[in-house]
């Protein structure tokens, strides 16, 4: 039996057919994974010039989401290099960093990852993007660096979001620490048991926020690979899968300078390391920061 549920589903004007909001949020809250399908015609969207009208589906993994105050989320395809169509992947060597919201508002960061100069950035061009009259452009952003943006809508047929709300929250503190919920002793023995650990990172991009502004309460969610037990000084840290920080807002949107990508050593004791790029110059910088943290395994 499958651990996928269709818990939220719009149609083509991204009003709600099935399900509930409320319920994605309260998945994605617990640890949910996520999936979104979708559904375009071929020469609306792949190839505007094709005679071929077939309908393509699609199902993406959405491994680094964000719940927004509480009541709104987004997810973001962290692993995803670009696929120009059924044979094909796209011209250049890049990370296609999709951001979905809830309610099908859509985005994404170009990062380009050949070394070339922003001369051709022909992927998401804005002239490539109005040939396609499904799509609606709300900001195209940083075209001639290294990192360009879109924030769009494209009306797909349907768009259905998928979770698996199968994690099991173990132990939660507080950033400096201090036990909440549960017990590192739980989430060491799940560790060993070699169950999989995700974490939940409370305020991880509040320095993405506006000067002068404080960011809204938010919570990224993501996977982590290697996990250590750090077993004399009483700490376990786990290693993240990669991630995109994006400044929290409702709805999300990428803004220049308002997102990074890298990668985070959450640490028992609300300790996080942070390895982060700069989109724009690829320069990598080591921090670190304090965050309120959950654990979750399976």
């Amino acid at each position: 039996m499958s651990n996928w549920n269709t818990v939220l589903e719009l149609d083509s004007e991204r009003r709600v057919t099935g399900g509930d909001p409320q319920a994605l949020c309260d998945a994605v809250s617990r640890g949910g994974d996520l999936r979104i399908m979708t559904q375009f015609i071929y020469n609306e969207h792949i190839d505007p010039k094709s005679s071929d009208d077939s309908a393509v589906n699609e199902v993406s993994d959405f491994r680094v989401t964000y719940v927004i105050d509480g009541r709104w989320v987004a997810g973001i395809m962290n692993l995803r290099m670009p696929i120009a169509n059924e044979s094909d992947f796209g011209p250049r060597p890049s990370m296609s960093y999709f951001m979905y919201n809830q309610d099908g508002q859509q985005a994404i960061a170009r990062l380009h990852l050949d070394g070339e100069t922003p001369a051709d950035h022909s992927v998401i061009a804005a002239e490539a993007f109005d040939s396609m009259p499904k799509n609606h452009i709300q900001a195209h952003l940083d075209a001639d660096t290294n990192a360009p943006i879109v924030n769009f809508i494209w009306d797909f047929e349907v768009y259905r979001f998928i979770v698996c709300d199968n994690w099991e929250e173990v132990y939660a503190h507080t950033a400096d620490g201090q036990t909440v919920r549960g017990s590192l002793q739980a989430l060491r023995e799940a560790f060993l048991e070699g169950r999989e650990i995700k974490v939940g990172l409370r305020g991880i991009c509040r320095d993405l926020a506006e000067p002068g502004t404080p960011a809204p309460d938010h919570e990224m969610f993501v996977h982590t690979g290697p996990g250590y037990d750090w077993v004399s000084q009483g700490l376990f840290s786990a290693g993240a899968q990669p991630t995109v920080r994006v400044r929290p807002t409702i709805p999300m949107v990428y803004a220049s300078g308002g997102w990074d990508f890298g990668w985070l050593m959450p640490r028992t004791d609300g300790h996080v390391s942070r390895w982060l790029g700069n989109p724009y110059t690829l320069q990598f910088t080591k921090s670190e920061d304090r965050c309120d943290i959950r654990w979750f395994v399976r």
